[in-house]
């Protein structure tokens, strides 16, 4: 009879090639180090320029959809650093088309490894780590212009919201990477929701109107990344009528999006079929 394998014997054997493909990464990113701070500082434009096109808009109006700047700060800084820790992790999944259209996808399938684990150690965009930064940067300074009554269930709600954004934003990436399984040339579909997804939530749920906002902030979830946490951690009516602690349901909605996330790369995994290289 085969006894059980001891955790101190398996979880190294597990997470081994894991560590192995970071530290391949690594080397490749010291080996050309000028490019790499270039690409590390140039990334930061991605996650200022969110922040920036709000402040642009509040220049023109004193409120936006009953929003002050402050209040509008914090709604986009919740959004920008949801979406730089989901690209960091996850983001680089967008490669995949690539890997379906060169074969590279059957070398990674016969390894022992999970497949998703793989693609996204193989290229890790450590180029974009100072997204996180600036981000983290950001929330701080919109929490501090914001009076906010901190209460115990508002402290865990200012982490629990960036990770629950993260884990939702990931799930978008992976669902829009997943339809190259059945569609190959599904890159601009897939950039609508992951970084249309992104600009969606940098502006109050308010400023949109009729069905695009009951379906992209409601029906698909945008809402619950970065608005309804807002509202709930300002502590002020919701414009729209959501209950004052709808915020706290952003884990539960980024829950779902993961649940269908692994659904989708499941049955495309089933789906593909090997380019025969």
């Amino acid at each position: 009879m085969c006894s059980a394998v001891p955790r101190s014997d398996w979880w190294p054997r597990v997470a081994n090639p894991y560590t192995s493909l970071a530290r391949a990464q690594w080397r490749s990113f010291a080996s050309y180090r000028t490019s790499f701070v270039v690409d590390l500082l140039s990334n930061v434009g991605g996650t200022a320029l969110d922040v920036v096109a709000v402040l642009v808009l509040f220049q023109a109006t004193r409120t936006v959809a009953g929003f002050s700047l402050s209040e509008g700060l914090l709604i986009v800084s919740l959004s920008s650093l949801a979406f730089a820790l989901a690209d960091f992790t996850v983001g680089n999944v967008d490669r995949l088309k690539t890997y379906v259209r060169t074969g590279l996808l059957d070398a990674v399938l016969v390894r022992p490894l999970g497949a998703l684990p793989q693609l996204l150690l193989m290229d890790l965009p450590l180029r974009k780590a100072l997204r996180l930064v600036v981000g983290v940067g950001v929330l701080a300074v919109a929490l501090h212009v914001n009076a906010i009554a901190w209460t115990p269930a508002r402290v865990a709600l200012i982490v629990i919201a960036p990770l629950a954004g993260a884990v939702f934003f990931g799930a978008i990436f992976v669902i829009s990477a997943s339809v190259t399984f059945w569609w190959i040339d599904s890159g601009d579909l897939g950039s609508a929701f992951t970084y249309g997804g992104r600009d969606f939530t940098a502006y109050p749920v308010p400023v949109y109107s009729g069905w695009f906002r009951a379906l992209f902030a409601y029906a698909m979830g945008f809402g619950f990344v970065a608005y309804q946490p807002a509202v709930t951690l300002l502590g002020r009516d919701d414009p729209l009528g959501l209950p004052a602690w709808a915020g706290f349901l952003s884990p539960l909605v980024a829950l779902i999006a993961a649940a269908a996330a692994a659904f989708m790369w499941r049955a495309g995994i089933r789906h593909y079929r090997s380019t025969g290289s």
